[in-house]
């Protein structure tokens, strides 16, 4: 199974790249991030035409998350146990046997805003939520904007982001209790190269300069860890005209 999540930053904006990209890349699974579309304009029709089925939820201008899979997605859910939440940020469904489950975690603005703790909140619910999930699926995967860097080498400059927003210890605190469920960062289960982003700055030249962060990531729980037999970042579409500021990642796993 090789699966991928991107967040494309607009759906309508950016269509067509990823259109572009299921055909060059055929992944079994995409899970899409700020979509930013209505559950009645997201262009099921588009994928499908391609042999992708779909599940989404989403919201106007704002958030969104989707899932898009070759064979029929099961057994969906768009909300998180005892979170009330309006804004569209969770996705989960069963993919022949795995729980595939799409995140778009706040963004949480600056560590001294209310949409900070807003995200710690959300981001303590999405634990609980997980730990109920990996007792009902052996085989599960997170994956997603998580909005976190895990630890100073997913930081071009971890100095001057030092206790920033997507870079404050709280928020890795965070994001280690959920990994400490028992979930990898599949990423990290190989050897990568340096300096390796998933996420770059509009401004400031940071594509050219590197200068970016790792945030989007593919958790696995131990029975999909055993398996898993690569994991990248594939930065080809941020350099495209008109791009998402995030590139898609991608995993892929062994059948047995």
């Amino acid at each position: 199974m090789k699966v991928a999540t991107w967040n494309v930053n607009s759906l309508r904006v950016r269509l067509e790249q990823v259109l572009e990209w299921l055909a060059a890349e055929a992944p079994d699974v995409l899970a899409l991030q700020e979509t930013k579309l209505t559950d009645s304009e997201f262009p099921a029709d588009e994928f499908a035409a391609r042999g992708y089925e779909s599940v989404h939820i989403g919201q106007p201008a704002y958030n969104g998350v989707a899932i898009l899979s070759r064979i029929a997605p099961q057994d969906p859910a768009t909300e998180i146990a005892g979170l009330t939440d309006p804004e569209r940020r969770f996705l989960a469904a069963t993919i022949d046997g795995v729980r595939v489950i799409s995140v778009y975690v706040p963004n949480g603005q600056s560590v001294d805003s209310d949409k900070y703790r807003y995200k710690l909140d959300w981001l303590s619910a999405l634990r609980t939520q997980l730990e109920a999930e990996l007792k009902r699926h052996e085989r599960c995967l997170v994956v997603g904007d998580f909005n976190i860097t895990p630890d100073d080498r997913d930081v071009h400059d971890p100095k001057r982001w030092e206790g920033q927003v997507l870079c404050s210890e709280p928020e890795r605190a965070a994001l280690r209790d959920i990994l400490n469920l028992g979930f990898a960062d599949a990423f990290r289960l190989f050897a990568q190269p340096p300096r390796v982003f998933s996420w770059w700055d509009y401004r400031a030249g940071a594509l050219r300069r590197n200068h970016g962060l790792r945030i989007d990531l593919i958790l696995t729980a131990p029975a999909l860890s055993r398996v898993c037999t690569t994991c990248r970042i594939d930065a080809g579409p941020r350099r495209l005209p008109r791009p998402s500021d995030h590139a898609p990642v991608v995993a892929e796993f062994r059948d047995h």
